[in-house]
């Protein structure tokens, strides 16, 4: 089952997108705007997004960026747009896009690239899984083993945890935490830590050594056992 969300803001083309997906097993999603399709894809886990260029609020270029550079998220991303300069596909694989195709396309022909960039990420990805050091995690439900151990994890845990693992060893920002777990409504500092101390209950109590790190004034981090990274 692939799980795709449509960031789009031409109702025909996701209704069109809806009509030929959902037969063949996919699960779908949509955004009409890049802002709101930024918050769902980092609240869900999605195996490809396709992102139309042109977006009301929030543009698909600063959308992909965002995405890989500030929240660090590797999912496959397909761009749509309506122009075919050679500029927009250079700035687009730059910013972190998987592939491009131009307005008006082959459902069938869409499907084909879709499929090839969901095989490509699971051979990056094994079986839904991340891993950092003695941690694993399933990236679709909230489970976690370390030192193969199971962990319980709650949703909020989860998410934050998968943020971590991937931008490790990077620092994930305190206001990166807080847009993943509430948008752009957080509730008082005090909530996150919360979030943060439940994370460390359980993954790093009963563990040796520590994994989970503050940066003070920044955010958090994921170490390596032998790390000895500076703040």
């Amino acid at each position: 089952m692939t799980r795709l969300l449509i960031i789009e803001d031409n109702p025909e083309l996701v209704a069109n997108l809806y009509g030929y997906f959902e037969p063949l097993g996919y699960v779908l999603d949509d955004a009409r705007d890049g802002v709101t399709g930024l918050y769902m894809a980092t609240q869900n886990d999605y195996d490809a997004i396709l992102l139309d260029l042109m977006l009301p609020r929030l543009d698909g270029m600063t959308l992909c960026r965002k995405l890989r550079e500030e929240f660090q998220n590797p999912v496959p991303i397909l761009m749509l747009t309506a122009r075919d300069p050679v500029d927009d596909r250079v700035q687009g694989f730059a910013l972190g896009a998987d592939d491009y195709l131009v307005k008006p396309f082959s459902l069938k022909e869409l499907d084909a690239r879709i499929k090839a960039l969901v095989r490509r990420a699971q051979g990056r990805q094994v079986q839904g899984m991340l891993r950092w050091e003695d941690l694993q995690v399933d990236t679709r439900a909230p489970q976690a083993w370390r030192q193969h151990q199971p962990i319980g994890l709650t949703p909020s845990t989860h998410k934050l945890l998968l943020c971590l693992m991937r931008a490790a060893p990077a620092v994930v920002r305190k206001q990166e935490m807080e847009y993943l777990l509430w948008g752009d409504d957080p509730p008082d500092s005090g909530a996150l830590r919360t979030h943060i101390h439940e994370l460390r209950q359980q993954i790093d109590k009963g563990f040796e050594p520590a994994l989970i790190e503050t940066v003070h004034g920044v955010g958090w981090r994921l170490l390596a056992p032998a790390s000895t990274m500076p703040d």
